[in-house]
């Protein structure tokens, strides 16, 4: 199995159990040793490659240990240090990394809850672990531009020069990345104000500013929503055609489709997290069919996923335009239930739903 291909089967592990674990152990049984196992391709049973428990005494603290010591050669390779899945990994679980960092050879250090993986190294002073990750790794969300230097930390492929020289500019993409993806999110006010002082001439007044922050959030995710639907328009405007099981007389062309989903109604607005929410019902549908047949029509009262872009063929229903977010899943009688839901990841406790409506239509 390729690298990619293994981390994409580790992430789908991590998306069905995470809620269902609860305790540091478990979260390094499920997760943390599959990962050493599997993606960095250490045996985690050899003491000679992975030292659990890891013990280096360290000035007057005695005895401390930290999680995993990854070894090559008789000398420490990457420190990891674990926390339970249930929180977010942060910079404060990482005081035993820091001392054993600067007491031992390693130059990789790993702080991790088992679903978000932060790699740090000493890039600001010598020996010194840095307080920001050059590389942060979430399996439920991969970007898909850090697999290449993920796969550097594997045993097949370590290469410390490699990952030390690009590891300044991961550490500055990746957090400015980050940081724009935040003020996509929710703008700050310094976000705010240096818009807003380029588009309005006025003062920039506490009613301008409370103005402009509704205005530039709009502004903000509007822009991301046109972003996705050009690209969409380029790969899909020349049209694709795809024979259909009925033969070349039931083929459908995708690129017309697209452009009409596109362009139907001027008055709706596409949003990013109905296009996520489209991807994910598109992705469990494909176990039944191909997926050039799961398409979608937004309207202003929900965002339909339908078989072969008609309307007698609804899938599911992503009625999103609330503060609460809800699927929709019709039954055989074609009667909708309606499914709270506070993240996009839920719509897939609903599959089994999803491909049951797909088998009712073939």
């Amino acid at each position: 199995m390729e690298f990619q291909d293994r981390l994409a089967a580790l992430a789908t592990k991590v998306s069905n159990q995470a809620a269902a674990i609860g305790t540091e152990e478990a979260t390094k049984n499920a997760f943390v040793m599959p990962f050493i196992s599997s993606i960095l391709g250490y045996d985690v049973f050899d003491p000679l490659e992975v030292v659990p428990e890891f013990t280096a005494d360290v000035g007057i603290k005695k005895g401390e240990k930290i999680d995993y010591a990854i070894m090559r050669e008789g000398e420490v390779q990457i420190l990891i240090e674990c926390k339970a899945s249930t929180g977010a990994p942060k910079i404060e679980h990482a005081s035993q990394l820091y001392r054993y960092f600067a007491t031992t050879n390693a130059r990789i250090a790993a702080l991790t809850n088992g679903v978000i993986w932060q790699f740090f190294t000493d890039l600001d002073a010598p020996n010194r672990m840095d307080a920001k990750p050059f590389l942060v790794l979430d399996l439920l969300d991969i970007d898909d531009t850090l697999i290449t230097e993920v796969q550097k930390l594997s045993k097949a492929s370590f290469d410390l020069e490699s990952i030390i020289s690009s590891a300044e500019e991961l550490k500055y993409v990746g957090a400015l990345k980050r940081e724009i993806a935040g003020q996509f999110r929710e703008p700050s006010d310094e976000w705010i104000k240096f818009f807003a002082q380029r588009v309005y001439e006025g003062s920039y007044t506490q009613r301008v500013r409370e103005q402009f922050t509704a205005l530039v959030t709009k502004a903000s995710r509007q822009f991301l929503t046109e972003s996705v639907n050009d690209r969409l328009k380029t790969a899909l405007g020349a049209g694709v055609s795809v024979r259909s099981e009925a033969g070349d007389a039931g083929a459908v062309t995708s690129g017309p489709v697209a452009q009409g989903d596109l362009d139907r109604d001027t008055e709706v607005e596409t949003t990013l997290e109905e296009l996520e929410g489209y991807q994910i019902v598109k992705a469990i549908a494909c176990g039944e069919t191909k997926p050039q047949r799961v398409t979608h029509r937004d309207a202003k009262s929900y965002f339909a996923v339908l078989l072969d872009d008609n309307n007698r063929k609804p899938i599911a229903r992503l009625h999103f335009n609330g503060r609460q977010k809800y699927l929709g899943l019709l039954d055989e009688q074609k009667t909708e239930v309606r499914h709270a839901i506070d993240e996009l990841d839920e719509i897939y406790s609903h599959a089994d739903a999803i491909r049951a409506a797909v088998i009712r239509y073939r």
